[in-house]
C-alpha cells in the first residue's frame, strides 16, 4: 500500500474514484437525476484536476497494486468557517475507499495523515460533514476526538441531506 499525494495524472482515476466510492456508500439514498447531477459537479475529471491545481485542496491518495483504492482531500480556508470559534480551522471535506478496503486501516492511515498536515499546517481545529445516519463514520470520527457542533444540510442535486459538522480542537 503506497500514500502519496496526488498529481495532474491522477484527476481521471481519481474522479472515476470518488464517484465510486460515493455511490457504493450513499447511491441508494438519491433519485437517479440529483445523483447525477452531484457527480457531474464534484466527480468531474474537469472538477478534480481543477482542485489537483489549485491551492484550495490538498489530497492523499492510497494505492495498491498500481490502482486507487482511497482518498483523502483536505480544503482550506473552509466552507464551514461560520461554525467554528477556530481561528484557522482546515477542513476534511472528503474520506473515501472503495467497499474491500474498509476496516483494513486504510482510514485510520489517510486520518492520521490529515491530522499531521494540519497539525504541521498550523491549523488550530479540523472541521469535516458526515451524513446524519452514517454511524459507522461517526464512530471512527469520534475515535479520533471529534465532536459535533452545528447540524448542517449537504446538497446532492435538489436533495439536501441531514449532515452534522464535527470539529476536532488542535
Amino acid at each position: 500500500m503506497i500514500l502519496r499525494p496526488a498529481t495532474p495524472a491522477d484527476a481521471a482515476p481519481l474522479a472515476a474514484l470518488g464517484a465510486e466510492t460515493f455511490v457504493a456508500a450513499f447511491g441508494h439514498l438519491y433519485r437517479p437525476d440529483d445523483l447525477a447531477a452531484f457527480l457531474a459537479e464534484v466527480h468531474d475529471e474537469a472538477a478534480v484536476a481543477a482542485e489537483i491545481a489549485g491551492e484550495e485542496c490538498t489530497h492523499r491518495l492510497v494505492e495498491v497494486d498500481g490502482g486507487l483504492v482511497a482518498f483523502c482531500k483536505l480544503r482550506h480556508p473552509t466552507k464551514f468557517m461560520a461554525h467554528s470559534d477556530a481561528r484557522d480551522p482546515i477542513e476534511l471535506a472528503q474520506l473515501y475507499a472503495l467497499p474491500g478496503y474498509t476496516g483494513r486501516g486504510v482510514g485510520a492511515q489517510l486520518m492520521d495523515w490529515a491530522l499531521a498536515h494540519a497539525r504541521a499546517g498550523g491549523h488550530d481545529a479540523v472541521l469535516l460533514s458526515v451524513y446524519a445516519d452514517n454511524f459507522g463514520a461517526q464512530r471512527f470520527y469520534r475515535r479520533y476526538g471529534f465532536a459535533k457542533i452545528a447540524d448542517i444540510t449537504f446538497k446532492v442535486g435538489d436533495h439536501l441531506d441531514p449532515e452534522y459538522l464535527y470539529a476536532l480542537k488542535l
